[in-house]
């Protein structure tokens, strides 16, 4: 007899859990639903599709990211250093399954997906906001603009090589992003 309930998160766990060992490519929804002895449409009360999968792994990310942002030890931090402990927070929650959630930037980075890579960008923007507020980031009008830019290119350029670097010890890795964030331009924008 199947179940009659499961929650988002249910599903979400059952479908990393399952790609870790098929691949992301390979998975499907009714197995997610075999998984937890469901109907399919019990998948679709919570996911309309796939890829609402892979936006609801992210917005764990940011949400990984903002609880970080609540820590008594993050305030006093200068403005590098926070954003350093807060892409790490973003990152970490994605190491259980980091070969998955490069498999899912590839999935929507297939040329017949053009309209998840819009919706992909979409989503470096929200990211990168939510970086910034949680980092308590105040600058104005072009500055913002300036920032906002600059913080987009560390973070996909972080992302990219944390994704592809997994032998990459966390000493080195904070050594790459602390190098990004103090490098050029940005550094005169994340003074106090």
């Amino acid at each position: 007899m199947k179940r009659a309930t499961v929650s988002a998160a249910q599903i979400l766990d059952s479908a990393l859990r399952l790609a870790d060992a098929c691949g992301w490519e390979r998975l499907h929804l009714f197995d997610v639903a075999a998984d937890l002895n469901v109907e399919l449409n019990s998948i679709a009360r919570h996911y309309r599709d796939k890829d609402q999968l892979v936006e609801a792994w992210f917005d764990r990310a940011d949400q990984a990211l903002l609880a970080r942002a609540t820590a008594a030890d993050l305030l006093p931090l200068e403005p590098t250093k926070r954003l350093e402990e807060l892409l790490i927070a973003w990152l970490d929650s994605l190491a259980a399954h980091r070969a998955v959630t490069g498999q899912m930037l590839l999935y929507k980075l297939e040329p017949g997906h053009l309209h998840l890579q819009v919706l992909g960008l979409l989503r470096i923007s929200r990211t990168v906001q939510w970086w910034r507020e949680a980092a308590q980031r105040e600058t104005l009008h072009l500055r913002r603009i300036a920032e906002e830019s600059l913080l987009s290119g560390v973070y996909l350029r972080s992302f990219i090589h944390w994704l592809r670097h997994p032998e990459e010890g966390p000493a080195e890795f904070r050594a790459l992003l602390r190098r990004q964030l103090r490098c050029g331009p940005l550094r005169v924008l994340l003074r106090r």
